[in-house]
């Protein structure tokens, strides 16, 4: 949540209360900005790891579809066709590109939302309790979803485009597979994001199977990344 604003408001709290306070920061990642934090409002803070930094949920079956650009949302649109979608959190990279997704869909007959940073409270609590409910079965957003949300049964998380910062694809994909279920992380991956999947799989230490789908055969493939 820092990450999206809070940052400010967390630093003037920290100026009112009293310095002789306990102190607790919770992360799913660890990047240098939120170590930077902690050292400035703790005092000789200790550090507590239950996993080594990029590790990603063993419990979440992560897929990668390569295919052309201009083919993602029809391919989209294909997969969530099968039974096996029950419930999914659909990720773009910008609140332009989940409105879009968002129609897309709408289009082509699935129930769905999109929730994203210009969209109200109102409208995003809204949104929110539908999926729930399983008044929707699919919801599109922007990162804004991809913490501090629990879901419960959330069979997939589909990534339309790759997040520009590595840590921000583990949040995502946490998404499903809690509570001891499982889940299935499908991202779609055209060549043009080569340097961000690369980093994906670096922060991961370990390769993504590329695969193709039937009638989505892209031209350019998406190389294997060195490690």
């Amino acid at each position: 949540m820092l990450d999206m604003g809070f940052i400010k408001d967390v630093r003037k709290i920290a100026q009112k209360v009293n310095p002789a306070r306990r102190t607790a920061l919770f992360s799913a990642t660890m990047p240098e900005e939120i170590e930077e934090l902690a050292s400035s409002l703790m005092k000789d803070p200790v550090r507590i790891e239950i996993t080594r930094p990029g590790t990603s949920v063993t419990t979440v079956e992560q897929q990668l579809i390569y295919l052309a650009r201009g083919e993602k949302r029809a391919c989209l649109s294909a997969l969530l066709k099968g039974a096996e979608f029950e419930r999914v959190i659909v990720f773009a990279r910008t609140k332009h590109g989940a409105d879009a997704v968002q129609r897309h869909l709408e289009r082509d007959g699935f129930s769905n939302a999109a929730i994203h940073g210009n969209k109200s409270q109102n409208a995003r609590q809204k949104a929110l309790k539908d999926f729930k409910a399983g008044a929707i079965k699919i919801l599109v957003a922007t990162d804004i979803a991809s913490r501090g949300i629990d879901i419960s049964e959330l069979s997939h998380v589909i990534n339309v485009d790759l997040p520009k910062v590595a840590e921000d694809y583990i949040h995502r994909i946490g998404r499903t597979g809690r509570a001891g279920l499982e889940g299935v992380a499908i991202s779609l991956v055209s060549a043009d994001e080569v340097n961000l999947l690369s980093a994906i799989e670096t922060l991961l230490r370990q390769l993504l199977v590329r695969e193709v789908v039937e009638g989505f055969i892209p031209k350019h493939s998406v190389p294997l990344t060195r490690l």
